[in-house]
């Protein structure tokens, strides 16, 4: 068969059962193949909702995806997808033909081992009919073992080579081991947390399969639990979970993260959003766990880092304090445990209404919404001035019901990951929120979506403009006319591409909502929210150290 077959049933042999993409005659083959060995495609109508679907997918399976594209622009076009993908460290496969070198005089050549390597992927490439198994086993286990973004080239010439294939000819790989950590990093993690006051342990993404261990640690000595907030809702439920730390805040969150004496972070990389800019560590020791030794102390100094897997290192530390007989209450005490009830989940935070006869507030809208849909949900906020209202009023039942794809701090991500999370989350109703501007750029998407029949709900926070640029700039007395728009009728452009939608401008028209939820949900909802608009406190973090 030929070398871009003996790939596609490789990876297909090796586990790669989802595949999303846009297909030209530079991926054609390798992409049937892989369709031919049983993985599913996906196709989206560009490039960069593709490498989107295939990171949320990955995001919530916790498996490799596969990223299919034409060599050149192709690859150029899903490029902002995978940077993403890439800064999140989702294990996603970007398989994409290339040019040969010796024929740069086609209109598709670059050097896109280069271009892409700027960016933060890693790369590997199919050298040759003989080492083209070899080659891709390389790229998969790069993908899985260290949570990766790959870009596999394949040059059209050596696509075309002739190979003798069989499933016996790829070999067996050893499934992914993680380490745990050494006996000195144990002991003073425990000394630390022995003594502690008022601990506050938070899990990242790297603590997404660390609840149980992290919560038993907790327990024991009597830690307060956050995460960051790529990591919401790890510890949904625990009566002692305050939500999100960081700019997604509540007052009441932060001053409690505030107030701690030792902080440990499973998995999270403390960067300024989780931190506000180092405000909520100020007079805290802080530790960082993680699997990368790169990862600890890249965003802050810390006292000392463990370097090992979440769960075995909350486990190791556990076990050592229950054989010293150390069991403390910590910072559980009844005064915090009212604090937490009454002012960790930013529902039951009052605020003063701002509505307009053409507007709705967009925290009571996103309130509303949050009591009419079913909780067993996905949330996918998009980036923008408006995005605190769906990332922390839009409540999530556990890790997996949340998908923030802000690692680039793009707009325009969440409608294509969306679509991701829908496929990967059969059993549950994905929820978009993106502003009109994000919508604008990748509205495509709709028609993937559309043609797959996604119960999906997509609430556009529309205020006609780039929100977060008009409310930063325009104590300038600059011209806003780059940043506003003439308002436009979303909900008649989401029905030409066959979506069921409505405009809100009141809570009263979410009525709509309803009917839907209660009928067939064969199409995607896309709620219009004329929205009041005003500052977010997240806008406070945005344009600092950019």
């Amino acid at each position: 068969m030929r070398v871009a077959e003996a790939v596609g049933r490789t990876l297909a042999l090796l586990g790669v059962r989802q595949v999303f993409g846009v297909t030209g005659s530079g991926n054609f083959h390798f992409t049937n193949a892989l369709i031919d060995g049983g993985a599913t495609f996906t196709a989206a109508r560009h490039e960069m909702g593709a490498a989107c679907m295939a990171d949320a997918w990955s995001r919530s399976t916790g498996e490799v995806s596969a990223v299919s594209v034409h060599q050149g622009c192709g690859l150029t076009n899903a490029l902002t997808g995978v940077v993403e993908a890439a800064k999140s460290r989702t294990p996603v496969l970007v398989l994409s033909g290339d040019t040969p070198a010796s024929n740069r005089t086609s209109n598709f050549w670059i050097d896109q081992s280069t271009a892409v390597r700027a960016l933060g992927v890693e790369v590997e490439r199919v050298h040759s009919a003989a080492t083209c198994v070899e080659d891709a086993v390389r790229a998969f286990r790069l993908a899985r073992d260290e949570r990766r973004t790959v870009l596999l080239n394949m040059a059209l010439d050596v696509q075309e080579q002739e190979v003798e294939w069989s499933e016996e000819s790829v070999p067996a790989i050893a499934p992914r081991m993680v380490p745990g950590p050494s006996p000195d990093a144990v002991t003073a993690l425990a000394d630390l947390l022995a003594g502690a006051e008022r601990p506050v342990l938070v899990g990242g993404r790297g603590a997404l399969g660390a609840r149980a261990e992290i919560e038993q640690l907790a327990d024991r000595v009597g830690a307060l639990l956050t995460t960051s907030a790529v990591g919401r809702g790890i510890f949904h439920g625990s009566p002692w979970y305050l939500d999100v730390m960081g700019g997604f805040s509540t007052p009441t969150t932060a001053q409690l993260i505030q107030d701690a004496d030792v902080v440990v972070a499973f998995g999270a990389g403390l960067n300024r959003w989780t931190t506000r800019g180092g405000k909520l560590l100020a007079g805290a020791r802080v530790v960082q766990v993680d699997l990368s030794a790169e990862a600890i102390g890249f965003h802050r100094s810390v006292e000392f880092g463990v370097v090992g897997d979440s769960a075995l290192v909350a486990e190791a530390v556990g076990r050592e304090l229950e054989t010293r007989g150390t069991r403390s209450r910590g910072y559980r005490t009844e005064d915090v445990a009212r604090k937490i009830r009454d002012g960790s989940d930013w529902v039951d935070v009052p605020f003063e209404e701002i509505s307009s006869e053409d507007t709705v507030d967009p925290r009571s809208l996103t309130i509303a919404l949050n009591e009419m849909l079913p909780r067993e949900r996905v949330v996918v906020p998009d980036g923008g001035n408006f995005n605190g209202y769906p990332a922390m009023f839009l409540q999530v039942p556990d890790a997996r019901g949340y998908c923030l794809p802000l690692a680039f701090q793009s707009i325009g991500l969440a409608l294509a990951s969306a679509v991701g999370a829908s496929l990967a989350n059969p059993d549950r109703l994905t929820v978009a929120g993106v502003g009109d501007g994000g919508f604008m750029m990748s509205l495509v998407e709709l028609d993937t979506a559309v043609r797959l029949g996604l119960p999906l709900v997509v609430v556009v926070y529309d205020d006609h403009a780039y929100g977060a640029e008009v409310h930063h700039f325009v104590h300038e007395n600059a011209s806003m006319e780059t940043v506003e728009f003439p308002d436009k009728d979303i909900a008649a452009v989401a029905r030409g591409f066959g979506c069921t939608a409505l405009t809100v401008r009141r809570l009263e028209d979410l009525e709509g909502v309803r009917d839907w939820l209660e009928g067939d949900r064969d199409t995607p909802l896309v709620v219009d929210a004329k929205i009041s608009s005003f500052p977010s406190w997240v806008l406070a973090h945005t344009f600092d150290d950019e």
